[in-house]
């Protein structure tokens, strides 16, 4: 089987923690590694990473290398939307690419990044029956029992006559109100929907020329006009664009015959809501699930997250505290799931914290502005070890250097140096430049910036190991 994760989310639901230009998938939630990571080494564990495959849009795609490069697990190919369609086409896409390149009849898994399995052993056991039920054919998807009338999943209905191998799908149900959900969790032939697929190319193929022959034409084109950037698969946006936004459920699972469900009982959470990072948490006495520097008094039924300093609490109850550089969120924890309404309201106010952090990823390392004002900027840069910046200037800003930890190496016009702690540089407006970590370890700057103009697309890239176009990658 080929592994294919999909790494397309924005994780509006976790915000602020969760922002659209660095989501869940790539944060540690729950673990000590992130999200991305544990997928790839759980199906690693499972002997299933072979070839495996990525899917996610333009703007993830160094962190997703970066990420499965740091735990040696590099994927294949890293295939990018051109634009956000849903699973339906993305899946679509990677068919018609996998069927070309590895043949028709070949299995492929899907697996979302941002999925919790606590049991190992019970996930290898269920993937082996997915995976021998694909190899005849069949569409298989994984079924949780439910835990209660959760109100944000998709649910199967499950035949009454189930085989040893897996059990007939009578319908893929719709994310049902509280009332519904409790008469599912009543009945027991319902079951969480997991969002993970098994089945060979040309079946999954097949389904989609059957009940979405459009948008598995669109695909069909993108994959044929795609190219090749290193490990990057890009596909033809115009074709692609063309692609209704629709999930793989709806567009095909649901109205397929034939398709199989296999029973996964291996303590899996979609960590996809504060209201499910609290149900998957470790809690104290009074049922809070803290993390960072919290203290608690007279407090119950809370998740209260901080990574920027002390959060207190007094005589408060089913509340969710999120305290961030940026931003803090404050709510009624059983409104979780209305989140999204809050995070489109931050976006229409045209503020940048509904999509970026203060600290930003590049595919160098990362910066954090921990300062600015009138004609100046902060910022820590750091930079992962053999990884340099782009050989660049800029027309408004100069800026002055400070190695804090490590060594660098810094390219100011003809003049190449090196610099460790407490030594510092100055680069003037309109000079050509470039920063480099040579060593061993982290690399750690001040930047200051001063000038007229400090945003970050006055850049221009004159060289650029990571062929980046956009100033804002």
């Amino acid at each position: 089987m080929i592994p294919i994760i999909l790494s397309g989310g924005s994780g509006t639901r976790l915000w602020p923690l969760s922002r659209s230009l660095h989501p869940k998938q790539f944060h540690r939630l729950l673990t000590t590694r992130t999200m991305i990571q544990e997928t790839a080494s759980r199906l690693e564990s499972a002997g299933y990473w072979t070839s495996p495959w990525v899917l996610c849009n333009e703007a993830h795609r160094f962190m997703v290398a970066g990420q499965l490069e740091e735990v040696g697990l590099a994927p294949s190919s890293i295939m990018l939307e051109p634009a956000a369609r849903g699973t339906a086409p993305a899946i679509a896409a990677a068919a018609c690419l996998i069927a070309e390149h590895h043949g028709p009849e070949t299995v492929m898994g899907l697996f979302p990044a941002d999925h919790l399995i606590r049991d190992q052993d019970r996930f290898r056991l269920a993937l082996d029956q997915a995976v021998d039920l694909a190899k005849r054919g069949r569409l298989v998807t994984f079924g949780i029992a439910p835990r209660s009338p959760h109100t944000g999943y998709g649910y199967l209905q499950a035949a009454a006559e189930g085989a040893k191998d897996g059990t007939p799908i009578n319908a893929f149900v719709e994310k049902p109100d509280e009332e519904t959900a409790k008469r599912y969790l009543s009945r027991g032939d319902f079951f969480w929907n997991s969002g993970m697929f098994v089945f060979r190319a040309d079946a999954i193929l097949e389904a989609f020329e059957i009940h979405a022959p459009d948008i598995l034409n669109a695909c069909r084109a993108a994959a044929a006009g795609a190219s090749q950037d290193g490990l990057f698969v890009r596909l033809l946006t115009e074709a692609f664009g063309q692609c209704r936004n629709e999930s793989i459920d709806y567009a095909v699972m649901e109205k397929a015959q034939g398709t199989m469900m296999v029973m996964l009982e291996a303590g899996w959470d979609d960590v996809g809501s504060w209201e499910a990072y609290w149900d998957a948490s470790k809690k104290d006495d009074g049922l809070n699930a803290v993390q960072g520097d919290v203290v608690c008094e007279d407090t119950q039924n809370s998740l209260i997250l901080s990574d920027s300093g002390l959060v207190a609490t007094l005589g408060v109850s089913d509340l969710v505290i999120v305290n961030t550089p940026d931003a803090v969120l404050v709510a009624d924890r059983r409104r979780a799931e209305e989140l999204k309404r809050l995070v489109a309201r931050i976006s229409s106010d045209d503020r940048n914290e509904a999509s970026l952090h203060r600290r930003v990823y590049r595919p160098w390392g990362s910066y954090d502005s921990i300062d600015q004002g009138s004609g100046f900027q902060v910022k820590r840069i750091f930079v992962d070890p053999g990884k340099k910046l782009s050989l660049q200037r800029h027309k408004h800003r100069s800026e002055h250097w400070v190695v804090v930890k490590g060594e660098a190496e810094v390219t100011v016009g003809e003049v190449v140096t090196r610099l460790t702690a407490n030594q510092s540089t100055y680069i003037a407006a309109g000079v050509v430049h470039r920063l480099a970590n040579p060593g061993l370890e982290a690399l750690e700057i001040i930047e200051v910036q001063t000038g007229s103009y400090l945003g970050e697309d006055d850049i221009e890239r004159l060289e650029d190991d990571f062929n980046r176009v956009d100033p804002d990658e």
